[in-house]
């Protein structure tokens, strides 16, 4: 039996942590006009998919400027939760819990990261419409076509090289055939995740067991991680070649 779409809750969960070390402050550094961080804010206000959007940081000034926005920060996350090695199951579950505690309880939650703001509101509600019809599935996650086959790929120690996938007849392994030979493989991207509460109570985890893919187009899986994505994106942006989720504020501070 399919879920009834007009019965389900999500919250939208927006990870923007102060601590950036490859791109200072790039949650909040200036992008078009506005904070990065202000894109994925006005995308998932505008998908009309969310019964709240939250964003967790430990930025007092982050937080001032997600609530300029139009997002909620009803508290800071933990110090010892936003370093460059804390993994998303403890902002999330820790979110989670808190809101829980508040009375604020969702069906699902999406994780949507600022380093994506291509990410149009279009493409949260196609998400969202495929993974309430699709039956039994723990949680979504974005993905594209890998532009380099792993099966290419190699683990060296010393002075020696191991296939990293060793599949294939042992005539003819999968790093001596041609890549259009090869199974399509997909990688997942920042763009976002939903999956179901319950994942994380019981589960302990952000994916629970059964994940069902969800296929960006274009730039809608643009992740700004480094300088060099920081200037592709910015190039895409001048050429005209992609376009920004409209924001409807004039830009903080301004």
């Amino acid at each position: 039996m399919l879920m009834d779409e007009s019965k389900q809750t999500c919250v939208a969960l927006i990870p923007a942590r102060s601590g950036s070390r490859r791109v200072k402050d790039k949650n909040i550094r200036l992008f078009g006009g506005h904070p990065l961080l202000a894109y994925t804010i006005a995308a998932a206000r505008d998908s009309a998919v969310f019964a709240e959007i939250v964003v967790s940081t430990d930025s007092e000034y982050y937080a001032e400027i997600a609530r300029y926005y139009g997002a909620e920060v009803p508290f800071l996350r933990p110090a010892e939760q936003a370093t460059a090695t804390s993994p998303d199951f403890e902002f999330v579950s820790y979110t989670l819990e808190v809101l829980k505690n508040m009375g604020r309880e969702f069906d699902c939650f999406s994780i949507l990261r600022p380093t994506s703001p291509f990410r149009q509101s279009h493409t949260i509600r196609r998400a969202w419409e495929a993974f309430q019809h699709e039956v039994g599935v723990d949680s979504l996650r974005a993905v594209e076509k890998c532009k380099q086959h792993p099966g290419k790929m190699w683990v060296v120690r010393g002075n020696r090289m191991f296939p990293l996938i060793p599949l294939g007849p042992a005539e003819k392994p999968w790093h001596s055939s041609q890549t259009n030979t090869l199974p399509e493989i997909y990688v997942q991207n920042a763009s976002l995740e939903i999956a179901r509460t319950r994942v994380i109570f019981e589960d302990k985890t952000i994916a629970g067991t059964i994940v069902m893919p969800f296929f960006t187009t274009d730039s809608e899986g643009v992740d700004i991680n480094d300088e060099g994505d920081w200037l592709y994106a910015e190039h895409l942006l001048k050429t005209g070649a992609v376009k920004l989720p409209w924001v409807n504020v004039t830009p903080f501070n301004s």
